[in-house]
């Protein structure tokens, strides 16, 4: 196997994470990141409050405070998403030996910084909300002529 050049490994390496590739690795990761429940989940960590101009220092949150925080979304879907971002490491599951129980989840470093971009997005989308809805309804009155 020849010797390749720093340049070439680099190239490589770039090569084998672009999305844009089929077999990318960094695809799967971006369908995780893309998916609802790990946006909202990854913007409501740690949000001091849930106001709505995404105000918050990161800290970490009991499941049954996340639950009341992500309306509808079912206890399975809420355990599952956890247990991914955890598995990935973006956030840490405490289990503290309380009578119950008492688990917190926490953003790694990692998760910390996601939580930013996830938390803009969220606004994002609040903030343009009317502006899509609007278009929405132009391009279905006018069947998507322009």
């Amino acid at each position: 196997m020849p010797t390749m050049t720093a340049a070439q490994k680099r190239a490589q390496a770039k090569a084998e994470y672009d999305a844009f590739l089929a077999n990318c690795p960094s695809r799967q990761l971006l369908d995780r990141i893309s998916d609802k429940w790990v946006a909202l989940v990854l913007a409501a960590l740690g949000s001091d409050c849930p106001h709505p101009d995404g105000a918050g220092e990161p800290r970490s949150m009991r499941y049954s405070e996340l639950s009341r925080q992500l309306a509808g979304v079912s206890q399975k879907m809420l355990t599952q998403t956890l247990r991914s971002l955890e598995r990935d490491g973006l956030l840490t599951r405490t289990v503290t030996p309380t009578v119950p129980v008492t688990v917190t989840y926490e953003l790694t470093n990692l998760g910390l910084s996601l939580h930013g971009l996830m938390r803009g997005l969220k606004v994002w989308a609040e903030t343009n909300m009317d502006d899509i809805l609007t278009n929405r309804e132009k391009y279905d009155t006018t069947g998507g002529a322009t």
